[in-house]
């Protein structure tokens, strides 16, 4: 009778944080990434809501080093701390964790939003829900496991498309549109966007001309760039 030496080898630990607004969703990507390698892998895994919840998670003295953080794109706001989106959170995560690898997951299909998430986050995984099940989930967190870039079919797809639209908009016109929707008057926005109220008049306008907002009413503005996933 003979026994198997070798020695023991200790599933690798891996610190995963899962944002998204709808538990169950959460859940969904808990059970897929608990599957991936079992034998290989012991995901400890950490959840929040929205905007707020994540930021205190990762404020936490007790939080780990994240490896892979998977964010919605569209959750509820932190406007004590300018944090509108995902997209915030994963830059406040790319700041505290460098080496954290973030999936970004949308349901945003206009070619615009996507060019500017990749454009400003250069997210190791970006999915469209639409493309989402397991089988897609799990593909995909193996792929950014190996260190490799993955995007979705539709993401692909888009981004083979030709656009004559070229718009391109910054955090600071991103504020802009987001209190814009909220009501607040020009002359305030200063209180909460670091530039003057002169700025933020001049930047509006042009934001209206990129879009050729015909009207030129601020509701339109909202409007359309709401339809555009501008923020």
């Amino acid at each position: 009778m003979t026994f198997d030496t070798a020695p023991f080898s200790p599933a690798l630990k891996r610190n995963i944080l899962i944002v998204d607004d709808h538990p169950f969703i959460i859940e969904g990507y808990k059970n897929a990434i608990t599957r991936y390698n079992p034998k290989d892998y012991e995901f400890v895994i950490a959840q929040a809501y929205d905007c707020k919840s994540a930021y205190d998670l990762l404020d936490g003295e007790a939080t780990p080093n994240f490896d892979i953080a998977f964010l919605d794109i569209s959750m509820p706001a932190y406007e004590e701390k300018e944090l509108f989106s995902g997209e915030d959170l994963a830059k406040l995560i790319m700041h505290k964790m460098p080496h954290c690898k973030i999936i970004l997951l949308t349901m945003y299909t206009e070619l615009l939003k996507i060019k500017t998430i990749i454009r400003a986050i250069n997210p190791n995984g970006l999915i469209i829900k639409n493309d989402l099940t397991f089988d897609e989930l799990l593909f995909a967190f193996d792929r950014v496991m190996k260190n490799e870039k993955y995007y979705s079919q539709s993401v692909v797809k888009m981004l083979n498309q030709s656009t004559h639209n070229s718009i391109e908009i910054d955090q600071f016109d991103k504020q802009i549109l987001f209190h814009l929707s909220k009501g607040t008057r020009v002359e305030e926005m200063s209180h909460y966007i670091p530039i003057s109220a002169v700025a933020i008049e001049k930047r509006k306008v042009n934001l209206k001309d990129l879009l050729k907002i015909r009207t030129g009413s601020d509701e339109e503005l909202v409007k359309e760039a709401k339809s555009k996933g501008l923020f």
